[in-house]
């Protein structure tokens, strides 16, 4: 193979790599996204149970912080 073609050749696998990359990257963000969600909503429903057997007047004002 000429210089060129080798040129071309590790240019296209370096390139298939970098979408390959970047492929894995936003399936790795898109689960830790998921995990987060699935955290809020369990912390959330954990306020609402833990609320929910607090005495009258009392767990009205809850911050949540993120």
């Amino acid at each position: 193979m000429s210089d060129s073609s080798i040129a071309i050749a590790q240019s296209l696998a370096t390139s298939q790599a970098a979408a390959t990359q970047r492929t894995l990257q936003t399936e790795m963000l898109r689960q830790q996204s998921q995990s987060d969600q699935a955290v809020i909503t369990m912390l959330q429903q954990s306020a609402e149970q833990s609320k929910a057997t607090l005495p009258a007047g009392q767990g009205e004002n809850l911050d949540i912080t993120a």
